[in-house]
């Protein structure tokens, strides 16, 4: 197995990478104790070789490997590049270029939703993958030559992939349908964490304006410190600790010290003064400024049974144009359409707008009906 731990060999072969024209690209990384991934591996698969390259090795750098991914003669191909491209980003600012993913390549083929890597490698390599070290823990070293065996097989049999999902896309007239879809992957926006947004992805059961806002406040510090300290947002604070804080609101030392889950450390040091600082902060905001959680809107008569009818005209297309369901359109975009007078939704734009959006409007302007035809579901124009 070939692995590179030494910074002359690692520049040698971006060197013969430089002259290919794609690249296949994966990692190996842990984060169970910290808050940005360790990378652990990376490997890269060419026409004629693949290796496997360690960052943890001693003295190497990694710069010609990090100026490669910018090359813009060589495309850098990634089965569900997110965690991958986000490692990448965290260390340079910069996201790989240009860029594809077979995953969502095989979605817009119609190979269903979140499609896996072992189901592409059974489906065009005919092959079945061990997973047996997918889980093992690639910190330590060395590596074992079986780890090194099912690491280095990602990259050689995603080039295989590559070409098949090529070939369907070319056939199927949808590369500006792939072309949309990989927008979210190269946008710096996609990796960037807002901490003041934190909060919304915490689930409170309160909707009161004072009580997000003292939630907002200290989600956004403990997004900071988690960052800072590189360790999980939880060993800072837990959730429930601060929404306990969140809906009491102490005011004081005692009666921040009555709250459970906090240790005598954090009441009576720099992290418990910081807290009720922070409860201060978000409490003398003017309510106009403290986070609003939209009242939901009363649904028209019939929504419930639009929904359903949009959902199954969803699954009509989706067989139709052999694309996944969850690539047209959301349930959040089938309520949005069913309830709205002037939905806007990305099941309404571009790509999506052809396979679906149109027919969606039809069928709730009552334009079109579903029905059966020539012993088949399909959609009938309504006359009128």
């Amino acid at each position: 197995m070939n692995l590179i731990t030494k910074t002359t060999d690692l520049i040698a072969f971006c060197e013969r990478a430089k002259k290919e024209s794609y690249i296949t690209v994966d990692t190996e990384f842990v984060r169970e104790h910290t808050y940005w991934s360790q990378l652990c591996l990376i490997q890269v698969g060419l026409e004629k070789e693949a290796v496997a390259i360690d960052p943890l090795a001693e003295g190497i750098d990694l710069t010609s490997f990090l100026d490669l991914l910018q090359d813009l003669n060589v495309i850098k191909v990634f089965h569900s590049a997110r965690q991958d491209i986000e490692i990448f980003y965290h260390m340079t600012g910069r996201i790989p270029q240009p860029l594809f993913d077979t995953q969502i390549a095989a979605m817009v083929c119609g190979f269903g939703e979140s499609v896996g890597y072992d189901v592409l490698v059974q489906k065009f390599a005919k092959i079945s993958i061990d997973k047996s070290s997918r889980y093992t823990h690639w910190a330590q070293r060395p590596l074992t030559a079986k780890q090194l065996h099912y690491a280095l097989g990602d990259v050689i049999h995603l080039r295989i992939i590559y070409e098949k999902l090529l070939k369907v896309i070319g056939k199927d007239d949808r590369f500006h349908w792939l072309e949309e879809e990989l927008l979210t992957l190269r946008s710096p926006k996609t990796y960037e964490v807002d901490p003041y947004r934190i909060w919304e992805k915490i689930k409170a059961k309160s909707a009161k304006p004072r009580m997000l806002a003292v939630l907002r406040e200290i989600a956004a510090w403990r997004e900071i410190k988690a960052q800072e300290k590189n360790l999980p947002r939880g060993r800072i604070m837990q959730d429930n600790i601060m929404l306990g804080l969140a809906a009491s609101s102490p005011r004081s030392s005692d009666e921040l010290s009555k709250m459970r889950g906090l240790s005598t450390s954090f009441l009576e040091g720099r992290r418990g003064t910081t807290v009720l600082e922070l409860i201060e902060k978000a409490l003398a905001l003017p309510l106009e400024d403290c986070p609003q959680v939209r009242s939901e809107i009363a649904s028209p008569p019939g929504t419930s049974a639009l929904v359903e009818m949009l959902r199954l005209l969803l699954k009509i297309q989706a067989e139709k144009y052999h694309v996944a369901q969850k690539l047209i359109a959301t349930n959040a975009d089938l309520d949005i359409i069913a309830r709205s007078p002037h939905p806007d939704v990305p099941a309404l734009e571009g790509w999506r707008r052809e396979v679906f959006g149109n027919a969606a409007l039809a069928l709730k302007e009552g334009k079109v009906a579903i029905g059966i035809k020539d012993h088949r579901i399909a959609l009938i124009p309504i006359e009128g």
